[in-house]
């Protein structure tokens, strides 16, 4: 079989390359899946430059969200069929056939496209599981900092359902029209002076409990800042700005708790009935039409370095897929 794999870190447009490799065997609880399509997110192109909170040995594999078909059983696999359409999040799924644990695979529902069934982890269902993780009642405040990004669009879509009320951060004017277009309101500007007034008249007196920086460095003094006493700063992302810059008296004199939230780790962590739920109420609103997974453009696998650079443009609205 053929799979994309790098022999040295460095940007994917330069280092990635299709190799042939033995078709691998499921072990025991293991199921062996023929992959469709794949997405291409930031923190592909992150591991692959090995710049990544994880870092694999060389020569590596690469990819961590695909949607395929079962084409082998492992010993003792009862909960899946092959030729059954699952999804998968893991390590090592841009290449034509990967073997993944049968209980971290999601089936798909017969309503959802491939296109759609490729995006399904990595964002929507970490967004989905951050919001989750606040655990914020309905009618109360969350605040986030690129609320026109992907997942904070994901975030403010599935608050809403779930009455949760969202304080949406953009660093441009026109962000706050292109969510209004989309139906996500109660979003500020940063970018003139005055901004926190306008925060302010959007929350009318409320206190957010939470808050989600997915850009770092000073950024995160600006969330602190609109938190309320006792209220938790979750750190999502980091956007190339650094280390996170909180003031100490927003901690000391706000109680402020720091967090960060790692989608990878805390999907492997989670309870297997909390996945399943979370999953349904995705298919849900997914199913509905509530929530969109926009595709840029699908490259067939043997141009990935054409596709990665493509993935890393300014001003792409939806994801660059692998097909397979």
């Amino acid at each position: 079989m053929r799979a994309l794999t790098h022999a040295t870190f460095g940007d994917a447009t330069d280092v990635l390359e299709v190799t042939e490799l033995p078709l691998p065997e499921p072990g025991p609880g293991e199921v062996r899946v023929r992959t469709v399509l794949a997405t291409i997110h930031n923190h592909d192109l992150w591991t692959i430059r090995g710049t990544y909170g994880y870092k694999p040995e060389l020569p590596a594999a690469s990819g961590t969200e695909a949607v395929g078909v079962v084409d082998a059983l492992g010993e003792g696999v009862t909960t899946l069929q092959v030729g059954q359409r699952v999804v998968a999040g893991s390590f090592g799924v841009w290449a034509e056939y990967f073997v993944a644990k049968a209980a971290g695979l999601v089936p798909v529902p017969d309503g959802i496209s491939d296109e759609t069934a490729a995006q399904l982890v990595a964002m929507p269902f970490s967004a989905l599981s951050l919001l989750d993780y606040l655990d914020v009642a309905p009618g109360e405040w969350i605040v986030q900092n690129t609320a026109n990004g992907a997942v904070g669009r994901l975030v403010a879509q599935f608050a809403a359902r779930r009455g949760v009320r969202v304080l949406g951060l953009v660093r441009r004017d026109a962000g706050v029209d292109e969510l209004a277009a989309v139906g996500i309101h109660d979003v500020v500007s940063t970018e003139n002076d005055g901004w926190q007034d306008a925060a302010a008249a959007v929350l009318d007196g409320a206190s957010p409990l939470a808050a989600v920086d997915s850009v770092g460095g000073s950024s995160a003094a600006d969330l602190a800042g609109l938190l309320g006493e006792g209220g938790t700063l979750v750190s999502f992302g980091a956007m190339g700005a650094g280390e996170l810059q909180i003031p100490s008296g927003a901690l000391i004199f706000k109680d402020i708790t720091v967090k960060g939230f790692w989608g990878s780790r805390v999907s492997r962590e989670m309870d297997a009935g909390k996945r399943s739920a979370l999953f349904g109420e995705l298919f849900e609103r997914i199913g509905s039409g509530e929530v969109e997974l926009p595709v840029e453009a699908v490259y067939p696998f043997e141009d990935a370095r054409e596709a990665a650079a493509a993935s890393a443009a300014p001003g792409r609205v939806g994801k660059i897929l692998l097909r397979f």
